[in-house]
């Protein structure tokens, strides 16, 4: 029996108790926010079938990942020796609030139930499946009830598969972003099977009754994501820029010079926003802090008694710094936000060789400042890590000397110590005693008062080339333990920043670096997350991976050599038919084997060989130097709104002049600061495009122009135009060939911009005109498969087409699909509804025509 199993390298969310010390395990899946062939699977019965004697139970536990848009699709499904499947569904969409569906054969069975979606984010609920032979019928508890479902069984075989697969006939693509532990098989009540999914790392879902272990392709273990942190963004800003968390909507704001980026942690997307106030100059040392309880986003800078609050309905800050400055005197303070007393409060610092142990306070109600020298023990310091709770502040470690002066005896400190902010007094708590190296501490520590314990990052701060650990420690211990693995970290001192946010509702922890070039006046932003509870730090995670790898080593290494030389064998053979291989583009959209079946979005599959010298704008924007490295990374993101504004106008036409570019990318400056601007960011820009072959940023004609070969480098915008300006009608050859290109998504669907809503609208108008054109002098009796990709490719661009889906309908009863039809036809109703407000006014006989 063949299988062929396509799934994903998932990353995604989990749900646990912080900041409890119970290891977390299973496995998460995710689903429709990536493409088909990256969602995650699970062959329970890759070997052979499982088979029963008795009758059988299937139990597991399941949960689901907060943050995503669309939860649909299949849970499990089994099929036995008939080639009946029995499938648990979820689908948000259905309106009688019953969005678990137990599917048999291609009926939807009497058992429908739901569990209310806000407890699946925060729980494990226990599902079970009886089948009960005596009584010919199934069984399903969930939630405390139980439903029932009359159905012909015998004792026999099945494959049991677990989120997405590609078996036979019974394909799956669609699965909703979940997690599944725990997953038992018990025959007359006693357990046979037995897979927990507490693996850290591999390619084995090991089962520890009979041995039958199950295969996970590309799996992310959810032990592992508590024990790694995972890199989820790093871009570049301008200015000297400071970060902010919501941790209500889990929105890190980092406020840059000339716009507020949002990075969203739930669903991984960054925007930014340009300031309708102006430029913010920001000043070095600049902090910013979110405050929950008034929704206000604050930006203070303490040698100026400034405190400027961001307007996000007109995007506006309503005061600026006085510009230029001195240095500031307050690099690295502690900050927090009292909602008791609606101030704003500032502690300790470091600048003109001075540590302090001030505090500085804000008052919101009269907008006034206040300094004083609190009561108690609290050595003058910077590189502390604070954290609140309801009646103050605890401030852990930091660098600093007993006198304040940085030439007496300054050393790290690792006492902790509350800050009674009402009666204005330090107390000491404990001291921590390092147990390697000295270390200092990022500037947030996460706290929960219910456990007694913390969350602090620490590094050592004697070397540019450091790294963060986080630690978690007691409130009322000296005791702490490492926790997770390490995040690199260039720490130089006044110009990096480090900072330790938790997200309650995902339980997830968010360290946010920061590094700012004096000389370019840009800040470099990394962001990582590391789910919570964390696992303890393991030293021998890698090493255990590795040993894991090289058991099959000499096995993979003969497999690879055999390969190698059937490959030689049929070159030789072809005469090398297939020199022109190295010149395919980055993704090639693939023939969709169950077209009949699949929905709107399109199938990818990337292409064996290097891509070189490759601009991609549909999807996700994407270039590839002449080396064949992804550099998109490298653009910030005024040079990338740069480098598209020219190649669209050069590709469009004769290029952009320089009144043009100006009035869309510095319309808010002054002619000399906009020519500044402009010489600086097209200098930047001439180095990074000068990694590719025969492209280069020029001004030959007057106008700006992105001067590139076609021959040599790839552009699947200018491909797409000479497809759909080509002459004559387009036929099915360069439908095809088009498909490719716009299937790997929407025009530079991850970015927006306002001058770029007119291309984004032009050209999927364009494409859906293309299609349908074509689709007319095609007879659904002919081609009814290639019909229904056609139908799919504008779905895609416009989800409730009405001619796509008559398209697609009519097409599937051609087939003998009428099931599939009427429910492609119910679901197009259900979405039109949502998105218009309104019932559609054919039936489904009206339809077929």
């Amino acid at each position: 029996m063949r299988i062929k199993i396509y799934a994903i390298l998932s990353l995604f969310l989990i749900i646990a108790s912080f900041p409890a010390s119970a290891q977390s395990y299973g496995l998460g899946f995710f689903g429709h926010e990536v493409v088909q062939d990256k969602r995650t699977s699970l062959d329970l019965s890759l070997e052979k079938p499982i088979c029963f004697d008795h009758n059988f139970e299937l139990s597991f536990d399941l949960s689901f990942m907060p943050g995503y848009t669309d939860y649909f699709g299949y849970i499990f499904r089994l099929i036995d020796e008939k080639n009946r499947n029995i499938d648990l569904v979820y689908d948000m969409r259905f309106q009688e609030n019953k969005h678990f569906k137990l599917i048999i054969g291609d009926k939807v069975s009497d058992v429908s139930f739901d569990i209310d979606i806000n407890k699946l984010y925060k729980n494990w609920y226990n599902l079970k499946l009886r089948f009960d032979v005596e009584l010919q019928e199934l069984v399903l508890l969930a939630d405390g009830k139980a439903y029932h479902q009359k159905i012909s069984l015998k004792n026999e075989c099945y494959k049991l598969l677990i989120g997405a697969n590609n078996y036979m006939d019974f394909k799956v693509k669609d699965i909703p972003p979940m997690k599944i532990r725990d997953i038992k098989i018990a025959e007359n009540g006693k357990i046979s099977y037995h897979w927990p999914l507490n693996e850290m790392t591999g390619l084995k879902a090991s089962e520890i009754i009979k041995g039958n272990d199950g295969n996970v392709t590309n799996p992310m273990w959810i032990r592992k994501m508590h024990h790694d942190w995972q890199l989820v963004k790093a871009f570049e800003v301008n200015g000297a820029a400071s970060v902010a968390l919501n941790s209500d909507k889990e929105l890190l704001y980092v406020i840059a010079e000339d716009s507020l980026g949002t990075y969203d942690i739930g669903s991984q997307t960054l925007s930014f926003k340009r300031y309708s106030s102006g430029k913010q100059q920001l000043l070095s040392g600049n902090q910013s802090v979110y405050d929950v309880s008034t929704n206000k986003l604050l930006n203070f800078y303490m040698d100026q008694k400034l405190v400027s609050t961001f307007n996000f309905s007109d995007n506006s800050w309503d005061r600026k710094y006085v510009h230029p400055d001195v240095i500031t005197i307050f690099w690295h303070p502690n900050k927090f936000y009292s909602a008791a007393d609606s101030s704003l409060y500032m502690i300790g610092g470091y600048g003109q060789y001075f540590y302090r142990r001030s505090v500085h306070k804000y008052r919101f109600t009269d907008k006034k400042w206040s300094i004083s020298e609190p009561k108690g023990d609290f050595t003058p310091r910077y590189l502390s890590a604070l954290g609140g709770v309801k009646d103050g502040v605890y401030i852990l470690g930091g660098y600093g000397s007993s006198t304040g002066q940085q030439i007496l005896n300054a050393k790290n400190i690792y006492d902790l110590n509350f800050y009674d902010f009402k009666h204005n007094v330090f107390k000491k708590v404990l001291e921590l005693k390092p147990k390697n190296e000295e270390f200092a501490f990022a500037n947030s520590m996460v706290i929960n008062e219910k456990t007694g314990s913390y969350y602090a990052l620490t590094f050592p701060n004697y070397k540019y080339n450091s790294s963060l650990q986080l630690i978690r420690g007691s409130l009322t211990s000296a005791d702490y333990t490492l926790m997770g693995s390490s995040i690199p970290y260039a720490f130089h001192d006044i110009h990096s920043y480090a900072d330790l946010y938790f997200c309650p509702v995902s339980k997830r922890f968010v360290a946010v670096l920061l590094l700012h070039d004096e000389k370019t006046n840009v800040t470099s932003v990394k962001v990582y997350t590391l789910y919570g509870p964390p696992e303890e730090y393991r030293a021998d995670l890698s090493k255990e991976s590795s040993v894991a790898t090289n058991k099959y080593f000499f096995l993979l290494l003969f497999t690879l050599l055999a390969i190698a030389g059937f490959v030689v064998y049929r070159w030789r053979k072809s005469k090398v038919k297939n020199k022109k291989m190295g010149e395919i583009s980055a993704l090639q959209v693939v023939k969709v084997e169950d077209t009949v079946t699949g929905g709107s979005e399109p199938v990818v599959s990337p292409v064996i060989g290097p891509i070189k010298n490759a601009i991609f704008l549909f999807g996700n924007l994407q270039l590839f130097d002449k080396e064949g490295e992804d550099i998109t990374k490298n653009l910030s993101p005024l040079i990338r709104e740069l480098f598209l504004v020219v190649l669209l106008y050069t590709i469009k036409g004769r290029g952009i002049s320089t009144e043009k570019l100006t009035e869309v990318l510095w319309l808010d400056k002054s002619v000399e600061s906009a020519r500044n601007n402009r010489s600086v960011s097209i200098a930047k820009l001439k180095l990074i495009l000068e990694r590719m072959d025969g492209c280069q940023i020029s001004k030959n004609t007057g106008y700006w122009m992105i001067d590139f070969n076609e021959h040599n480098v790839k552009v699947d915008y200018k491909q797409y135009l000479n497809i759909v300006n080509g002459e004559g009608e387009i036929d099915k050859q360069s439908l095809t060939k088009l498909t490719k290109i716009v299937n790997r998504g929407g025009f530079l669907s991850n970015l927006e911009f306002d001058w770029l809503d007119s291309y984004k609208s032009d050209i999927s108008n364009e494409i859906i005109d293309i299609y349908l054109h074509y689709a007319a002098t095609v007879n659904p009796m002919d081609d009814p498969e290639f019909l229904i990709g056609i139908a799919n490719t504008i779905s895609y661009f416009d989800p409730v087409n009405e001619e796509a889906m008559i398209i697609k309908c009519k097409s599937l009863v051609y087939l003998g699909k009428h099931s599939l039809a009427k429910t492609k036809f119910e679901t197009f109703n259900k979405d039109y509804k949502v998105i218009y407000g309104e019932e559609f006014k054919k039936s489904f006989q009206e339809v077929l025509g």
